[in-house]
């Protein structure tokens, strides 16, 4: 982090030095009451609006209720801002906000020597300190000599500064996060405006409570500016030459994706439907979709994930684009009517947002363990296409991709996203509506097969000799009525057949119907020709993009390659790997890429796992490339 010094340059009552920074990384951290999530969201829209590149890692509780004040139940929220192209939330804070004994107690080790934390000095009594098991006081043992530590009685000042709102003690403290929320805007030179709009628009039916807010937050600003405490402000200049010409928006990989699915119904010109089941962390693309009926979406709500899935692919018979959200426990539960729609052949969309498993495993943590999962979890041959976006603001793009896939092949269609991507947000150039791809679909209207009498009929299996996709009639169109259901199909008529050979024919022709999917060629970014390739999937992307930064930085040499469609794999997959002597694959999980990679290709590739819940450091990333290009 490099750092340019300004004279004294903030107007007021005292003058002070203002520092210019490259890049910063926050985590504020508290209770999962304190509002973290909260005050992460509207300083990262605030730093989004000011123009600076972003990422951003929310980290939740697994627990629904853990007590207040330990440390399963702390909340923290990361935002890395820099004024030049950044790709990962950071490595390590260089300022923490700890609400608590149990913020500072759960986040300090991940803290640089020489980092600065602002400490709510009101919650560390004895009671709160012996819960997370400070013997002592941690602000006065000297065990944070190594950082730059700002005691500040957050919830007292808070109280102070709403004593002429007409607020109970505990109604005023819930503002505390505001109060350190303008306490940062200030101390990063961030705008106020946005803040300010947006809690006078959430508390629109309780303005007293937006005033107080609003107080808070200006009260935390002012105290910033006038406290010796805090002698030195930071500014990071806007991103301007990491971003090309547009519109740009902070979003999330959730938001991103729900976008990019209302996007594709439109570009097919096809109804949307979605039938879903609430489940972390995929709830949120059920909770925007039901949004924008006015753009022909329709969401239900089904009783469990079975329904939710039936719901979804009785619609895509009926003619929309239909899609089911869920995570990994949900796969498991959609798994036989996965299978019945690759019988059907019929377009569904089965956006999975890994998390940790298994079972119910970790709810809120990050994961890529469902990938085998989406691969073979089904009875039978039972080939799916499998799309994985990279980043947040890549889930709109991929959204599309699997959209374009399911239409044009007629076959379900696995957007596998996780909880890192899900939760985190980065800017997003908004498109321009000529830039989205042609979806549209052409439904059956008329008979399509002569008999050898000479009689025209439809055949509902009655295969296009370039894509093997069946015609799609709706149902109602008169003469193109036709079975459905799970038992086997004659090839051609659709009529039920125990035929060994038929079958045989129609599992051949469905896995040629896969294997046959369009997908772009893999590009390698190799400057150097180097000897070892980095072979990614889904999320890995940003950790393993700024580890090779790393390495090239310090003039090491690696290539680097990041798959988006999973099955089938690009058609020069196998020529790339065979240009390196050393391949690495960074999953999280054990080793299901690598696996598919060494079987497939029968190449020796070196897997490099994390199962914690938490993204990959690219610091971390880096040191194990290095060996890798070493050859240890």
């Amino acid at each position: 982090m490099s750092v340019e010094t300004t004279a004294p340059a903030v107007a007021g009552a005292v003058d002070k030095e203002v520092r210019r920074l490259d890049r910063v990384i926050i985590r504020f951290a508290g209770d999962s009451g304190d509002g973290m999530q909260l005050t992460g969201d509207r300083f990262t829209s605030e730093t989004a609006s000011f123009g600076n590149d972003l990422s951003t890692l929310p980290n939740f509780p697994a627990e629904i209720r853990a007590p207040a004040g330990t440390l399963p139940g702390v909340s923290s929220f990361q935002l890395h801002f820099a004024d030049h192209d950044i790709l990962t939330p950071g490595d390590a804070p260089n300022v923490l906000v700890a609400m608590n004994p149990a913020a500072l107690k759960a986040n300090v080790g991940d803290l640089p020597r020489g980092a600065e934390i602002i400490v709510n000095t009101d919650e560390f009594t004895k009671r709160a300190m012996q819960k997370v098991g400070y013997a002592a006081s941690p602000l006065e043992d000297g065990s944070l000599d190594g950082f730059h530590v700002h005691p500040v009685p957050l919830t007292t000042l808070t109280v102070e500064a709403l004593k002429e709102f007409d607020l109970t003690r505990k109604e005023a403290e819930r503002s505390k996060n505001m109060f350190a929320l303008g306490l940062l805007s200030w101390m990063y030179h961030r705008p106020t405006e946005g803040t300010e709009t947006f809690l006078r628009s959430k508390f629109a039916k309780k303005p007293d409570i937006a005033a107080a807010n609003i107080a808070a937050f200006r009260a935390g600003w002012n105290f910033g500016e006038t406290t010796e405490d805090f002698a030195v402000s930071y500014e990071v200049a806007p991103a301007a030459t990491a971003f090309p010409p547009g519109v740009y928006r902070n979003i999330s990989g959730n938001l991103a994706l729900s976008y990019g699915l209302v996007a594709a119904s439109r570009q097919a010109d096809l109804p949307l439907f979605l039938g879903s089941y609430p489940i972390t962390p995929a709830s949120d693309i059920l909770h925007e979709l039901s949004k924008h009926k006015n753009f022909g979406v329709r969401t239900f709500q089904a009783e469990d994930e079975i329904a939710g899935i039936g719901a979804a692919l009785g619609a895509a018979f009926g003619g929309s684009l239909a899609v089911t959200t869920t995570s990994g426990p949900g796969v498991a539960l959609k798994s036989e009517t996965i299978g019945l729609a690759v019988s059907l052949e019929l377009p569904l969309l089965v956006v999975d947002i890994q998390r940790g498993g298994p079972s119910t495993g970790l709810p809120t943590k990050t994961e890529q363990a469902d990938l085998l999962q989406a691969m073979y979890g089904r009875n039978g041959e039972a080939p799916v296409p499998v799309v994985a976006p990279r980043t947040p603001a890549d889930c709109f793009d991929a959204a599309l991709e699997a959209a374009r896939i399911a239409l044009a092949y007629r076959t379900p269609v696995f957007l596998l996203s996780d909880g890192y991507l899900a939760n985190g947000s980065e800017p997003w150039r908004v498109p321009e509506i000529d830039e989205l791809p042609d979806l549209t679909v052409r439904f059956a209207q008329g008979p399509n097969h002569t008999t050898e009498d000479g009689t025209e009929v439809f055949w509902p299996y009655k295969r296009d000799p370039h894509t093997l996709a069946r015609p799609w009639a709706i149902p109602g169109t008169p003469g193109l009525e036709h079975r459905i259901g799970g038992i086997e199909k004659q090839d051609g008529t659709g009529n039920i057949s125990y035929d060994p050979a038929n079958h045989d024919f129609m599992v051949r022709t469905r896995q040629a119907k896969i294997d046959g999917i369009d997908v772009p060629d893999l590009q390698v970014d190799d400057p150097d020709g180097a000897r070892t390739l980095v072979l990614g999937w889904g999320s890995t992307y940003g950790p393993i993009t700024a580890a090779v930064r790393r390495i090239r930085a310090q003039g090491g040499h690696i290539a680097q390659a990041h798959l988006r469609h999973l099955n089938p794999f690009p058609p020069n997959l196998g020529e790339v790997l065979t240009r390196y002597e050393r391949v690495v694959i960074p999953e999280m999980n054990l080793g299901q890429l690598a696996t598919l990679i060494r079987a497939e290709y029968l190449i020796d590739a070196l897997s490099y796992t994390q199962v914690n819940g938490m993204p990959f450091k690219a610091e971390q990333l880096a040191t194990a490339l290095e060996e890798a290009i070493d050859g240890h």
